[in-house]
């Protein structure tokens, strides 16, 4: 019979004296954290116990009874489950959606939540989704109306962050209410946009790129500000996401950072690395967890988009190329500090990591290569020539 686990058991306990919503804010906090990439002691087994007790209560940090499910519909296309001070202009984490949720029914409007919730149920229970959404839609509108009001004046928006600081410590989230409210405002105009772009696109090609540029004008000349939103919908139609960089690079029929800037749709560009930097993220998780050949999977997509973007913009010396820069020299880090601690086999790890697509100067070879030199001669030395 196996011996009971001290740590687990000490987890429970520890959940025991927490209230249900304290629980669930805490683990909201403790999957952002994860998904910025910071370690916390013995948070792994709070993550699966706090996981598992709402899956089986039929809970979760936002979704009771799913009203809010129902309240948030407009935002699914921008959705993205990285942290909230990770998310760029045209995403919304969704790690947000649980502390903005909460201060509105427990904090600002908590009666007029309440009802809303309570005739939401009804009809969901009911299985009439239409009426779920027009109650949810009439809820939405005196919602962007109180907040729109509220955050008019100083003293208004200080209520507003002291309020969403009662369930996270991220002020990241602030920015994600803001652009909740932009997108909830204009949800027609950007469904409509999504509506008439292409389920799947396989390519940015002469056609394909013709009628996508003409959907995001049109989108761009009544609502310029929901053009980042445009664009994130567009790269999750997107077969291979990176070619949204085609939209920057033949509005400005150029290479040259400077004439790509100027462009309407240049928000692509660190839009691109950021897609970079969470696929960062996730190879160190895979590193961290043995998981390599996911990691080399992962890398050979890092490499792929590097490749690509340095092939149509002309980087060196910019802003953005420094910003890249930076960021593959973090990946390199990141690999010489994960190989390091791996208890793994190092010849079948090398054999794994080193068959990535060569990338000339730039090979796997060539970075593993100057790596292990720094006292780990032997290693490189197995890499095939």
């Amino acid at each position: 019979m196996a011996e009971p686990d001290p740590a687990s058991e000490n987890v429970t306990e520890y959940l025991k004296h927490l209230t249900p919503q304290v629980r669930s804010r805490l683990l909201a906090e403790l999957e952002r954290l994860q998904l910025l990439g910071e370690s916390v002691p013995s948070s792994e087994a709070l993550i699966t116990a706090l996981r598992a007790e709402f899956r089986d209560t039929g809970q979760t940090n936002y979704r009771i009874g799913n009203p809010s499910r129902y309240f948030f519909e407009p935002l699914e296309g921008v959705l993205v489950n990285i942290a909230p001070e990770r998310v760029n202009s045209g995403q919304i984490a969704r790690g947000s959606l649980a502390p903005i949720w909460s201060m509105i029914s427990e904090k600002l409007l908590p009666s007029m939540a309440a009802d809303y919730v309570a005739s939401a149920k009804k009809v969901i229970v009911a299985n009439n989704r239409g009426e779920a959404q027009r109650i949810a839609a009439a809820f939405r509108k005196k919602v962007v109306t109180y907040l729109n009001g509220v955050l008019g004046s100083a003293d208004g928006i200080a209520t507003v962050r002291a309020g969403l600081g009662t369930y996270t410590c991220s002020r990241a989230i602030f920015d994600d209410l803001m652009k909740m409210l932009r997108l909830m405002h204009a949800h027609e105009a950007l469904a409509e946009f999504s509506g008439r772009l292409a389920p799947k696109i396989k390519a940015l090609d002469s056609d394909s790129l013709t009628k996508v540029l003409g959907l995001l004008d049109a989108l761009r000349a009544k609502h310029a500000d929901l053009v980042p939103f445009a664009l994130t919908i567009t790269a999750n139609r997107l077969e291979t996401p990176w070619h949204l960089i085609c939209l920057a690079t033949k509005v400005a029929g150029s290479k040259a950072v400077s004439k790509i800037a100027a462009t309407p749709y240049a928000v692509v560009i660190p839009m691109i690395i950021d897609k970079i930097d969470e696929k960062r993220l996730m190879f160190v998780d895979a590193l961290k967890h043995s998981r390599i050949p996911a990691a080399k999977e992962i890398l050979d997509e890092i490499y792929a988009i590097e490749e690509a973007m340095r092939a149509r913009v002309a980087l060196d010396g910019s802003d953005w190329g420094n910003r890249l820069r930076d960021l593959m020299a973090a990946i390199d880090v990141a690999l010489e500090a994960e190989i390091k601690s791996l208890p793994v086999d190092q010849q079948h790890l090398t054999h794994v990591l080193a068959s990535s697509r060569q990338r000339g100067a730039h090979s796997l070879r060539g970075r593993l290569g100057h790596i292990m030199q720094k006292g780990r001669d032997a290693f490189a030395d197995m890499l095939p020539s």
